[in-house]
């Protein structure tokens, strides 16, 4: 059977999963079309999709088509689930570009097209919704050509009536007209004599990009010669490939208007995964290698996502090379384990139907796998490859999330664990330090998903919060101070005596411990007592109760008895001379900050920088990347970046994007840290 892999993409609510149902009631695969307002589509499925009425997973079906399997996967288009758009990129050949009649070029496709172009991957637009008011084709078409360039040509036009209507669409490759009669079925009509000219122009500029393909065309196109049907196809392959061709359609998923032809262009057009580019991987050395698409070679197939719900668990994989029976056991190139595969399914939307095998260039899943993670690679284990995994963007938006009841920790803790499999774009991190539970995502709405889900598969209510910033502080100035801890209570007393100077030093956050005792005033065996109770102390610092650090800590004089000295003894003295000493050595909070490099297209240059120095950011450098964006490098305070993710896309209307890393401590200006000394207090003063 002949496969095709596609992936719808585009801006939220410009009819992707609308397509899909279109696609799958044109072909008999269901009886009614669902709508994603009512919640009853077939890909839009989980309780959180229908509550917000959005997509949230990547969900996928099979669509039979004149003998072809097309599985088509359907794509979330918020950008807090951009992972889910790269998962599919990753399955599939080639990628859709689903934008709307009347919005022109939305944000949400011209991230996608960026994203295909990364990829490599071939690229083919629908224009939805021609069916609604205000609809225009045209205009939409000549956005696209302005941003995405000269390589889109329409191979199906619409066809309008008087009042702009959309009433019909023309195949440009076979100059045939169709509408949608009063039976809901396609049926053909005459080309309007108003269209002619316009279907042939588009027609010719088809022809050009079909010589481009090889030499012997090329030749063939300047003596006149018309191509067979079999030479257009290869040659519109061979430029969509090439990227200089990216075919464009249109229609409406409501009434059905170009959906058929959407199937026969993909059937025709798109190519098998057994004709495309072997896959590039790693062999058992890291040395690179090239995976052919070969159904009799040895088994390799990526795990692209993972479906973990009340259902059970389920790894979606591509298979890349040989096929994939349940009766095989392979090599897991991440765990470095061999496993013994469950058993396997076609996956439609939220139902599952079990198969025997999933062959190459196909995709399937694969049921309980537990040590399965998406973005591993499954391979034959007398043939070890590595194949490239998911690129999933780095998570930068962090809320603080604790159960809204005493004792549900672990619960909670459970579940994000248990969520982690099936959306690995989101960290978890249990801070030491704040004492505090971390979850960073893409943004606002993917949190907030998770915060549901919690409360409605695994019963714990949570609160978020804004996480701490882990500050430091560090003394300025030389103290010399004494420590003395007496204490007579009957029988035998308590005696510690330590003369200790406090100075700041640069060579290491760690506490420097020295000593200079003459004389044998304090006994060498209690010198790691005083040691350990200045380490001890050094914990929580004078101003905030942040760690000291920079800190050197000489032990030069002291006494001691010789009945009632110990080593507890020597270490309560010692951070007596600590808290005695760090109050006048001139303290002050040290603040983290990190390395900011965010991109965005050069029109917003202005507002990014007048937004960094707003937050005591320090612009380091700008470099253009040769398409129009910067990347903005800057040095910022950790404590003003934390609403930056939302910021920043409404700044950038969602085409900006960062990366943040910590790169050191530096002493906190007076306004910030009267700031942060205040929370601290009121924080110790609630607990």
């Amino acid at each position: 059977m002949e496969i095709r892999n596609i992936c719808l993409l585009g801006h939220g609510g410009n009819g992707k999963t609308s397509l899909v149902e279109s696609m799958l009631y044109i072909t008999g695969a269901i009886d009614r079309l669902g709508k994603t307002v009512d919640g009853n589509t077939v890909c839009d499925y989980d309780a959180e999709e229908i509550k917000r009425k959005i997509s949230i997973s990547m969900a996928m079906t099979p669509v039979m088509y004149k003998g072809v399997k097309i599985n088509v996967l359907d794509t979330p288009g918020n950008f807090d689930f951009a992972g889910e758009v790269q998962s599919g990129i990753r399955a599939s050949e080639v990628g859709i570009l689903v934008c709307a009649s009347k919005d022109g070029l939305s944000v949400g496709a011209e991230r996608c097209w960026k994203y295909l172009k990364v990829a490599n991957r071939p690229c083919m637009v629908y224009i939805s919704k021609e069916d609604e008011e205000n609809a225009n084709f045209s205009i939409t078409l000549e956005a696209l050509r302005s941003k995405l360039g000269s390589s889109l040509a329409p191979v199906v036009v619409p066809i309008w009536d008087d009042n702009k209507r959309t009433i019909g669409i023309i195949d440009v490759l076979n100059k045939k007209a169709y509408r949608i009669n009063d039976a809901k079925k396609r049926e053909e009509i005459p080309i309007p004599e108003s269209k002619v000219k316009v279907v042939d122009e588009f027609y010719d500029q088809l022809m050009e990009a079909v010589a481009e393909a090889s030499e012997e065309y090329m030749e063939k196109y300047f003596s006149g010669e018309p191509f067979t049907k079999d030479e257009i196809r290869k040659g519109l392959m061979v430029g969509m490939r090439d990227g200089t061709v990216t075919p464009v359609l249109c229609g409406s998923a409501f009434t059905g208007l170009g959906t058929e032809m959407l199937l026969q262009t993909i059937v025709e057009l798109a190519p098998s995964p057994m004709v495309i580019r072997a896959a590039v991987g790693e062999d058992e050395n890291g040395d690179p290698v090239d995976v052919p698409h070969n159904p009799d070679g040895p088994t390799a197939a990526v795990v692209f996502k993972t479906i973990s719900d009340q259902y059970g668990k389920y790894s979606l994989v591509k298979v890349v090379s040989g096929k994939i029976t349940s009766d095989m056991s392979l090599y897991d190139t991440t765990t470095g384990k061999t496993e013994k595969l469950g058993r396997l399914y076609t996956i439609k939307g939220k139902k599952t139907e079990e198969v025997k095998e999933i062959p190459c260039g196909d995709i399937g899943a694969i049921a309980k796998m537990d040590y399965v993670r998406t973005g591993d690679t499954l391979c034959d284990p007398k043939k070890i490859v590595k194949l490239q995994g998911v690129p999933f963007a780095e998570p930068c938006y962090s809320r603080a999330i604790a159960p809204k009841t005493r004792g549900q920790e672990e619960k909670v803790g459970t579940g994000l664990n248990r969520l982690n499999e099936e959306d690995p774009t989101f960290t978890v991190v249990n801070n030491a330090e704040t004492h505090q539970t971390v979850v960073t995502g893409a943004g606002d709405i993917q949190i907030d998903v998770l915060v549901s889900k919690l409360k409605s598969r695994f019963g714990v209510d949570v609160e978020l919060d804004t996480p701490r910033v882990a500050y430091r502080e560090k003394i300025r100035k030389k103290v010399r101070k004494q420590g003395r801890h007496k204490k007579q209570t009957g029988g035998s007393g308590q005696f510690g005596d330590v003369h200790i100077v406090f100075e700041p030093q640069d060579e290491s956050e760690d506490m420097i411990f020295a000593e200079e005792v003459f004389g044998g005033s304090v006994p060498k065996n209690f010198f790691p007592a005083v040691e350990k109770g200045l380490r001890e102390a050094c914990a929580h610092g004078v101003l905030a109760g942040y760690p000291v650090v920079y800190l050197k800590a000489t032990l030069v004089d002291g006494s001691y008895h010789p009945v009632d000295s110990s080593e507890i003894a020597f270490k309560t003295a010692a951070q007596l001379a600590y808290k005695a000493a760090l109050p006048e050595a001139n303290p002050v909070l040290l603040e983290p900050i990190g390395e900011l490099k965010v991109r965005i297209p050069d029109t917003y240059m202005g507002d990014i920088i007048g937004d960094l120095n707003k937050r005591r950011g320090r612009v380091m450098g700008m470099d253009p990347t040769g398409d129009g964006d910067q990347i903005v490098t800057a040095e910022v305070p950790m404590a003003e970046m934390m609403t930056y993710a939302i910021d920043l896309r409404s700044m950038s209307q969602s085409r900006g994007s960062f990366t943040f890393h910590f790169v050191r401590y530096e002493e906190c200006p007076p306004a910030a840290q009267e700031k942060a000394i205040a929370e601290a207090k009121a924080l110790a003063e609630a607990e």
